[in-house]
């Protein structure tokens, strides 16, 4: 029913007719339910493979040796 079919529809009709359409949406938004946790666990992997390559590097002793040297630097800086 479209157009002026739906005016004439009764309140008990119209509940009907809503609820189908609740129904259908309800139905294609669950068939992703099962990605989203996947998607979630793949992005939590890559962030610790990043954040051990970040920590390796960071640790390593030429990077500790530069960082501590611009600490050094940046605490004897006159103001």
């Amino acid at each position: 029913m479209t157009g002026k079919q739906d005016q004439n529809l009764t309140g008990v009709e119209m509940f009907g007719k809503i609820r189908k359409a609740a129904v259908r949406l309800c139905g294609t938004s669950r068939r992703d339910a099962g990605m989203v946790t996947s998607e979630y666990a793949m992005g939590i992997v890559a962030a610790v493979g990043f954040a051990v390559l970040l920590y390796e590097v960071v640790s390593s002793g030429q990077v500790r040796a530069e960082l501590a040297a611009i600490v050094k630097k940046a605490l004897s800086a006159r103001m």
